[in-house]
């Protein structure tokens, strides 16, 4: 073989193999920035069973503390702000509202002994417990999903495959200070 024939040879196994490199990493951007919003699905998925329950909640309790309007505004409020959010950080925002207003509805029972014996109420405050229970898992493989496309966006080279395929970092959907513990219910 001529050494033009080795060169050429060369330079088109160091192309195959840049060129795959290329390909690996842009297509590994993508495949991260897929599983960030199908982590984020789940999310909303247990969120939305969270403001299905929740109307049916709040009209139970309006039967024994009708006085509480401040808690029933509050909560129909964070309910449409979710609702009407376009992106991610505006659901998780109006998503923290919502929990420090459904917290408060929750303590009401202390204040009403015949709202805690109501049988629709148990059940609705059980189907709750276990959607805030779902949500929490989703919310932790959301935020374990966001990290490793994070890590990944601002490190070198894959900045440079995030740059090309127009991924940015993803937002956190963590607790807002003071509420990192469930809110105690007591009967």
């Amino acid at each position: 073989m001529g050494k033009g024939v080795k060169i050429a040879v060369i330079a088109g196994v160091l192309l195959v193999l840049v060129g795959g490199w290329l390909i690996k990493g842009y297509n590994g951007v993508i495949r991260m920035d897929e599983d960030v919003k199908e982590k984020w699905a789940q999310v909303e998925n247990q969120l939305k069973r969270r403001y299905d329950l929740i109307p049916n909640l709040v009209e139970t309790v309006k039967g024994f503390a009708a006085h509480e309007q401040g808690i029933f505004t509050a909560i129909a409020e964070a309910r449409t702000k979710y609702f009407a959010a376009q992106s991610v950080g505006e659901k998780v925002e109006a998503s923290r509202g919502l929990e420090g207003a459904l917290s408060r509805l929750l303590m009401l029972q202390e204040n009403y002994p015949q709202l805690k014996a109501n049988e629709n109420f148990l059940k609705l405050q059980d189907s709750l417990e276990g959607t805030e229970n779902r949500i929490a898992v989703e919310r932790m493989r959301y935020n374990e999903s966001v990290k490793t496309i994070n890590a990944h966006v601002r490190g070198f080279p894959g900045s440079v495959f995030a740059g090309i395929a127009g991924v940015q970092q993803a937002v956190y959907y963590d607790l807002p200070a003071g509420q990192e513990a469930a809110p105690q219910v007591k009967f």
